[in-house]
């Protein structure tokens, strides 16, 4: 088990730190944003924006990742979500915000996503032995769930306590432990007898990279799964959460609203604890997609229940299964990854994995303005399954 290893144990708990920032900003920014301007339109931008830096720049962060001090990229990532926060707070306290104000901040956050990303996957790597890393990709993305679960609740009660302003700025405070340990942190450079490249070839080396991950099944068909996910669903509908609410009859920023996203987290969370304890489904790219179709199948009922308590237990269900497949896929690719160009296939990835989802911002917000957002996401969940279900028939 990685938490077996003191630097580990560290990381694991800075990191989930900054995933649970993350998450109590976008639980109040989404609800003040919402509130302000009632547009799904804009939900939907909130995904685009976050999501489309991934789309064009995580392959060069990849590279940058296998090429320059993991742990300045990693940093550079939280001062900008820092200064994030701060700059919610301000236009919260003057009462300024304005349309391209929350775009502008949109947009840096995803950018600050995009630089600490693959690094952040690349240091897990340079902390745990080769036997420890299923483990250790296990459990950080059992920390961002919970990040998803306490996140919405804190969220909410600091919305609640101190008002958004406050709450915010509270917040920003929380992206500093990860800062401030990796300023000491022996992780810069590669581990021995993986030499890191000379250079960063642009587009040839991000085209390369492809032609690796084309080559070897597994990591072409865990980026196909992955990305497909994205690309269609995503986590768009989480963006959209403020107005799903209002149709299920919580109309105020309180626990139940919150509760939704938490529902989401805690079978996330849940699904972390049962596999890393008990060992359960061992990684392999057939139940990777055997776990991905249910999931489908769950984004489309909730998208299509309207009874609140329904819906608390199908997104438990969703986050389970969610949590699932995207930690096998992650570690098959980690396992898979040649090791003189891992941060660059990590980069690919996270491209396919996160930088797709901008089109998730399509699919179910801008789509979801004209049709309704609980059409759009039953519709995208719709297509997402009989893709898989292609894919998975012609695998057998």
């Amino acid at each position: 088990m990685a938490l077996g290893q003191r630097d580990y144990r560290i990381y694991f708990v800075v990191a989930t730190a900054a995933m649970l920032a993350d998450n109590i900003e976008h639980v109040i920014s989404y609800w003040i944003v919402y509130q302000k301007f009632h547009s799904a339109a804009l939900g939907g931008f909130a995904v685009i924006s976050h999501w489309v830096p991934y789309l064009f720049l995580g392959g060069y962060t990849g590279m940058l990742a296998d090429r320059v001090d993991i742990r300045r990229l990693i940093q550079i990532g939280m001062v900008l979500f820092v200064a994030v926060s701060v700059s919610w707070g301000l236009l919260f306290y003057s009462d300024s915000l304005t349309l391209w104000k929350a775009m502008c901040l949109l947009v840096v956050h995803g950018l600050a996503g995009v630089i600490w990303t693959p690094a952040s996957q690349v240091l897990i790597h340079r902390i745990v032995d080769v036997e420890q890393l299923p483990s250790a990709v296990r459990l950080n993305a059992t920390g961002r769930y919970i990040g998803f679960l306490v996140g919405p609740a804190l969220g909410a009660g600091l919305l609640l306590a101190f008002g958004a302003t406050i709450g915010i700025w509270i917040n920003a405070a929380i992206y500093l432990p990860m800062f401030v340990w990796l300023i000491r942190a022996p992780y810069g450079s590669a581990k021995a007898g993986t030499p890191a490249p000379l250079t960063i070839d642009g587009l040839s080396g991000l085209w390369a990279t492809m032609g690796v991950i084309r080559k070897n099944p597994v990591l072409s068909s865990m980026t196909l799964l992955i990305g497909a996910a994205s690309f269609f669903v995503g986590n768009a509908y989480q963006a959209q959460m403020p107005a799903l609410a209002y149709d299920l009859g919580r109309t105020h920023a309180d626990y139940s609203y919150s509760a939704l996203l938490a529902a989401d987290a805690a079978g996330g969370l849940m699904g972390g604890l049962l596999l890393e304890t008990r060992g359960l489904l061992r990684p392999k790219p057939r139940t990777a997609f055997i776990l991905a179709m249910i999931w489908c199948c769950a984004i489309a009922a909730f998208a299509k229940v309207n009874l609140y308590v329904v819906a608390l237990v199908i997104l438990f269900v969703a986050g389970f299964v969610e949590l699932a497949f995207n930690a096998m896929a992650q570690t098959l690719v980690q396992m898979n990854a040649p090791a003189d160009m891992r941060g660059r296939v990590i980069g690919v990835y996270s491209m396919s994995s996160l930088g797709l989802r901008t089109f998730s911002g399509v699919s179910v917000g801008l789509l979801g303005q004209n049709i309704g957002i609980h059409n759009s996401l039953a519709i995208s969940a719709g297509i997402l399954l009989l893709i898989y279900a292609c894919i998975f028939w012609a695998r057998r």
